[in-house]
């Protein structure tokens, strides 16, 4: 089974369905491939460094509201040990962070280069914004800070990136995280646990059937 997850990295929903889906796949049996792919919910360019909550009242305009939402998936989180501290939380445009990702799994460190830029942001209050601390981020998994530094520094992974969210657009996703498997079925959204593990194997069994004809 392949498995390709549209996601940003500073989605609470999609850090949430990270873990999630890593919790259902230690349990399933078979051979589950799980790919990341680039999302960006918000393109526009974050000229300085801003508190998430800060960010996202000036954009909704009710930040009342944004402090609910806020604390609904930071409580569904802490349920499932996961750290969400919105009060140091940075707002970043994550295009330079998705080409990280993407520069990592070149060297099959992608799942925890995603693992690590998602925990700085959400636990730690790292600006995912900073070529400087995505390179540190990188050096910290056992990646080259000084070759991440100089790879951010530059265009590549730009394309791969690009190509993530044209497909991401071709494919009608707006909304993280969506999970595509096989190419044909879809689940969107951070699903309990019990509930994705029933879609997977909803899916197996409709594979089995298909390939059994």
């Amino acid at each position: 089974m392949n498995v390709e997850v549209w996601s940003d990295l500073v989605c609470p929903w999609c850090y949430l369905g990270k873990h999630r889906l890593e919790a259902v796949l230690q349990e399933f049996p078979g051979d589950v491939t799980v790919t990341f792919r680039a999302f960006q919910l918000d393109p526009a360019p974050v000229p300085r460094p801003l508190p998430v909550k800060q960010a996202v009242a000036a954009k909704l305009g009710d930040p009342e509201r944004v402090e609910q939402m806020f604390t609904q998936v930071t409580s569904l989180a802490a349920g499932e040990g996961l750290v969400l501290d919105f009060d140091r939380a940075i707002a970043a445009n994550t295009f330079d962070a998705h080409r990280l990702a993407a520069w990592a799994a070149t060297q099959d460190l992608q799942l925890m280069m995603i693992d690590t830029l998602q925990r700085a942001h959400f636990e730690q209050g790292v600006d995912l914004g900073s070529r400087t601390e995505l390179a540190r981020l990188a050096g910290s998994i056992g990646l080259n800070e000084q070759a991440a530094g100089i790879y951010l520094a530059s265009h590549a992974g730009t394309d791969a990136v690009n190509a993530d969210l044209a497909e991401a657009r071709e494919l009608g996703i707006t909304s993280v995280p969506t999970l595509v498997i096989d190419g044909r079925y879809v689940v969107q959204g951070a699903q309990e646990k019990a509930v994705l593990h029933s879609a997977l194997e909803e899916i197996a069994r409709r594979e089995s059937v298909d390939v059994d004809q």
